[in-house]
């Protein structure tokens, strides 16, 4: 935090479009998601039912800056889909339920993995689930804080268990690591010289 400052994750307007973030941030820059996103909007296309109504190849021209847009127009349908069938479009009504529940539930819609998932949970549901991205794992695992294949259940776990289950507190910590992993330690030759971690770090 002291060097970085506080950092005010996630952008978006309201959970809907957060969610839609999450799938459309897989393997792709932050800049490419907000001008899908931007696309969206002008087109009347961010709600779950208009993605529903929306052909999908307009579906995908629509969100190409975000790259894979054949792949993630299904992803987005299949949300879509999922939460007219589960909660008739209601984010509020979805949200109130049982966090463990609804992780489970939306690992199971296609496209969901599980850093998406806890990203979903986090960000658009306030709920208190960790989560794990590339940043993450590559920054434990130099700290010596974990090993390079260790599970995401696991990883997700050592935060959980060392830090409070607070939703504003998981936020911060999840948007400074990436932002340290995006500065400094994401290289395969990471910038250790100016490195605010380099005195606790193995690597």
């Amino acid at each position: 935090m002291d060097r970085y400052g506080p950092q005010g994750w996630w952008p978006g307007e309201g959970p809907f479009e957060v969610m839609v973030g999450a799938i459309l941030t897989q393997s792709s820059a932050w800049a490419n998601v907000e001008q899908a996103i931007a696309n969206l909007k002008a087109a009347g296309a961010l709600t779950p039912r208009a993605l529903r109504d929306l052909p999908l190849p307009e579906l995908a021209r629509l969100i190409r800056p975000s790259g894979y847009y054949n792949a993630k127009a299904v992803k987005l349908k299949a949300l879509a889909d999922w939460l007219g069938e589960s909660c008739r479009d209601s984010l509020e009504q979805l949200f109130s339920r049982d966090t463990a529940q609804l992780r489970r539930e939306l690992l199971s819609v296609h496209g969901i993995g599980e850093e998406t998932a806890d990203s979903m949970l986090l960000y658009a549901g306030e709920k208190p689930s960790f989560v794990v991205d590339a940043y993450t794992r590559r920054i434990l695992h130099r700290l010596g804080l974990a090993g390079e294949r260790q599970s995401y259940a696991s990883l997700q776990a050592l935060f959980a268990e060392n830090l409070p289950q607070e939703v504003p507190l998981f936020k911060e910590y999840h948007a400074l690591l990436v932002r340290h992993g995006k500065s400094t330690c994401w290289r395969r030759a990471p910038a250790c010289a100016q490195c605010c971690l380099k005195d606790l770090c193995r690597y």
